[in-house]
């Protein structure tokens, strides 16, 4: 299974400059198109982790994307951009504010991802319509969230050993699940971003989490977005 080279929107779904009242509707209306299973044979080599961060002086986004070789365990590429900011603070729309640069560090790489795995949520949102999902039905790339917090919905217990799971729910919907990456470690927050089940979802951040809390490619994307924040 492969994916375009540099995972980039198929076409434009819609503006980024919109007001917040546009941007809700905007979710709203993709959030529909959200797939709830993954490819068949789902078993990725490469992923592509995703953060973004906002330096000092609110105008601009510092993006970074990690290819990473989820058997070989090695980063196979790194980029960071830099895009000015054209969305303000609304909560439950960041993505509107993280999207685009993100976007454009996904087209600085020259290896082809599989699946994009983002800090951040996917269907664990209020219009279930997080950053994973947004980048994910963009791209028509399977997707999924991997947050350090909860945003919306109640998070079950989970034991201490790595790979304890409860569930996360939100108005009677199973949105996503609490996963322990670590022993006795805080858990993440695990959910589908696009083309994507609960389950596998689960295997992949379990699959890249080889030391710390968070999987091996968002924690490197993080540290990049952090050193060039501090920049």
């Amino acid at each position: 299974m492969t994916a375009d080279r540099a995972a980039q929107p198929r076409r434009e779904f819609h503006a980024w400059e919109v007001s917040p009242r546009e941007a809700a509707a905007i979710q709203r209306e993709l959030a529909g198109r959200v797939e709830g299973k993954a490819p068949p044979g789902f078993d990725p080599g490469i992923v592509a982790g995703l953060d973004a961060a906002f330096p000092k002086g609110g105008r601009e986004c510092v993006a970074a994307a990690v290819a990473w070789d989820v058997r070989e365990r090695r980063v196979i590429e790194e980029r960071v951009v830099r895009r000015p900011l054209t969305f303000p603070y609304v909560p439950g729309l960041l993505s509107f504010r993280e999207a685009p640069a993100v976007l454009a560090a996904l087209a600085e790489l020259d290896t082809t991802v599989e699946v994009l795995l983002c800090d951040g949520h996917g269907l664990a949102h209020p219009r279930r319509f997080g950053l994973a999902c947004h980048l994910g039905v963009l791209t028509g790339t399977p997707a999924v969230g991997c947050a350090k917090s909860v945003l919306v919905g109640a998070p079950g217990e989970v034991d201490s050993p790595r790979g304890s799971e409860g569930p996360l729910e939100h108005r009677g919907e199973r949105i996503g699940t609490v996963l322990r990456t670590r022993d006795r470690v805080r858990p993440v927050f695990v959910s589908i971003g696009h083309r994507m089940d609960l389950e596998s979802a689960v295997g992949l951040v379990l699959a890249c989490a080889i030391g710390f809390r968070l999987p091996e490619p968002i924690r490197r994307a993080d540290r990049l977005v952090s050193e060039a924040r501090k920049r």
